[in-house]
């Protein structure tokens, strides 16, 4: 079993520690493309229009200054530098020794600028998203989907692979689909399931805690995953995947 999960958009930087090792990420292959895309995501950030290339708000806009100097910048483990709804649910600090280690094993987070990484990864803070495209490489996740495609390969070899990630994200990304279950999340309003975003980053986050709560290596066949999640989710739906077309794992939250 592998859980795929995409980055917070928000990040606590860290206060002290050591800067970031790329040799010591997960998939220390891509450690010339992470260096790649920092250097060009430093020189956008110190330009006048770097808000405006990053698609970064007004509000955040003070988060851009993460971005330079990012190989000075102090680095933390990736489960205390990504934070939000999603991770809120997965609820790290709260799992036992086990658990954790299973999550650092089993985890992988698809990055803008780090490619993937696992939660326990020691990253600096940054702002940068997966639809952004840079000078000088373009899209993000054109550049990122052959290098991760390669990278990855071993290590999904074999493995249900469940698919946590917002769109942007999967597109850097398409693992194997006959491996792969999506997880799909939909809540009933007046009678009519709708897909509520908040509801939905909280509860894939939910899934990715739960399945670090079973036993051993967690499921490995999508029926196996469904009948996990029909325990906490009675009205759970699966469509198997195919060769050609990942399964996917419909979620259904009542009104309440």
């Amino acid at each position: 079993m592998i859980i795929l999960l995409p980055p917070s958009e928000g990040k606590t930087p860290a206060t002290h520690g050591k800067s970031v090792d790329l040799d010591a990420l997960v998939c220390p292959e891509l450690a010339d493309a992470r260096r790649e895309v920092a250097q060009h995501l430093e020189e956008v950030s110190v330009a006048a229009d770097a808000a405006e290339v990053l698609g970064v708000g007004k509000a955040v806009a003070h988060e851009i200054e993460r971005n330079i100097d990012i190989f000075d910048a102090p680095a933390a483990p990736a489960h205390e530098i990504y934070t939000g709804v999603l991770y809120d649910a997965l609820d790290y600090a709260g799992m036992t020794a086990t658990q954790k280690k299973k999550a650092d094993e089993r985890i992988l987070v698809i990055s803008a600028l780090w490619g993937a990484v696992g939660l326990g990864d020691s990253i600096p803070a940054y702002r940068l998203s997966m639809d952004v495209k840079l000078p000088g490489l373009g899209k993000l996740a054109t550049y990122w989907k052959p290098r991760l495609a390669e990278a990855l390969a071993e290590r999904v070899e074999g493995e249900l692979i469940i698919d946590c990630r917002s769109s942007a994200y999967q597109a850097a990304y398409v693992p194997p689909q006959e491996q792969t279950v999506t997880v799909n999340v939909v809540q009933i309003k007046d009678g009519k399931r709708k897909v509520v975003s908040h509801h939905a980053k909280h509860t894939r986050g939910e899934v990715a805690r739960l399945l670090m709560h079973t036993r051993g290596d967690g499921p490995q066949t999508p029926q196996a995953l469904l009948t996990a999640m029909q325990k906490h989710w009675p009205q759970t739906e699966l469509i198997e995947p195919t060769p050609r077309k990942a399964g996917q794992l419909t979620i259904v939250l009542d009104e309440n």
